[in-house]
Order: structure tokens, then sequence, then C-alpha cells
């Protein structure tokens, strides 16, 4: 979970909020082969489980105790997007989702990584995560999990399916909103920059 800016800093890197985006990060390849190799889905779910306590706590640890750091606020966006990116990717193999929405969700990350490349190039101040972003991943690490255990044919699973692709369907939306969202912002300081230069 990415946390606020606060007025307290450090450049420290080995933190215990630190150490957790770490573990989500080695999590990472642990989940793939759980759902690709032995197909272990229960397994593969309690992971994901785990990556979201983690993902809460880290930023929860971090304001709790001042440990706020520039590396943190690095890695822990990575680690979320790539289990988000590389759960959706394993799910598509498995048949689970279909491949559009593995293009659908990459082109967003596409789009934004292209504003943020135009950012930085004109010297902008970083836009931080909006509430929409936070709001539309929050959807899709429910969605996932759920998804993952749709892959039987037991009532659990027909139960458990309409709610599963209600928090894709969410997320999509809140996912693409919030890219939206974000170019409005890059354009609104641009502009603001531009009347300060002519004042």
């Amino acid at each position: 979970m990415e946390v606020q800016q606060t007025g307290i800093q450090t450049d420290r890197v080995l933190t215990v909020p630190n150490a957790l985006s770490a573990l989500r990060l080695l999590l990472v390849p642990v989940f793939v082969w759980l759902v690709l190799v032995p197909e272990a889905d229960g397994w593969a779910v309690a992971v994901l489980a785990l990556s979201g306590v983690t993902d809460w706590l880290d930023g929860k640890l971090a304001r709790a105790w001042h440990q706020v750091s520039r590396v943190g606020q690095i890695l822990d966006p990575i680690a979320d997007r790539l289990f988000v990116t590389v759960t959706v990717i394993v799910l598509a193999i498995r048949e689970i989702v279909p491949w559009w929405v593995v293009v659908v969700l990459f082109a967003r990350d596409g789009l934004v990584f292209a504003l943020q490349v135009v950012e930085r190039s004109r010297g902008l101040p970083i836009i931080p995560v909006n509430l929409v972003g936070k709001a539309a991943t929050l959807c899709l690490l429910y969605a996932l999990p759920l998804l993952l255990l749709t892959d039987t044919t037991s009532d659990f699973a027909q139960i458990v399916r309409p709610v599963a692709w209600a928090f894709t369907f969410w997320g999509i939306a809140l996912y693409w909103w919030s890219a939206f969202l974000y170019f409005a912002q890059l354009r609104a300081v641009q502009a603001g920059r531009m009347l300060s230069l002519r004042v």
C-alpha cells in the first residue's frame, strides 16, 4: 500500500516496511510456481492473501514508526504492480481470464507510463497516486484470488464467479478512470506552471 507523503522521510534502506515490500517481491515467483506447476490454487490464494496483508502493513508501519523512505516509495508500488500484472498473466495462461483483460490492463499501464515520462522530461512535480487508482488496485486484489477460486466445477465456484467478475470489471473501470484523472492533473499542473512563468 503506497504511503502518503509526510514531513518525516528517511534515506534508510533497512526498515521493516521495506523488508515487507521486498518479501512481496520474493513471493511473486512462489505464486507463479504454485499456479502453473502443481496448480495448488489454495496455496496460491494464501500467498495472495499474505501479499495483501504485507501491502497493508508496510504502509501502516511506515507511518506509525516514521519510516517513510524514498526506497519504500519506489519499492512498494513496484511490488503492487508486479503482483497484479503477474497474477493476471498466469490466470490468462490457465485460461481463467481471457487475454483481453491482460491487454486492457497493460494498455492502461502503458498510458500512465508514457504520461510519467512526459512529466519527468518537462521537470514537472511527481503526481501522487489518486484515491481512484488505489480503489482500482483494491478491487483487482479482491478479484484475482476470487477468480482463481472459480477454476472448479464446485457449487462454491458458481457462487463466487459473479462476485469475482464484478470486482474485475469495477477494477478495470476505476483503473482507466484513474488514468484519465492522472492526465487531467498533469494538464492542470502544466497549465499552472506556464501561468506562473508568464506572471
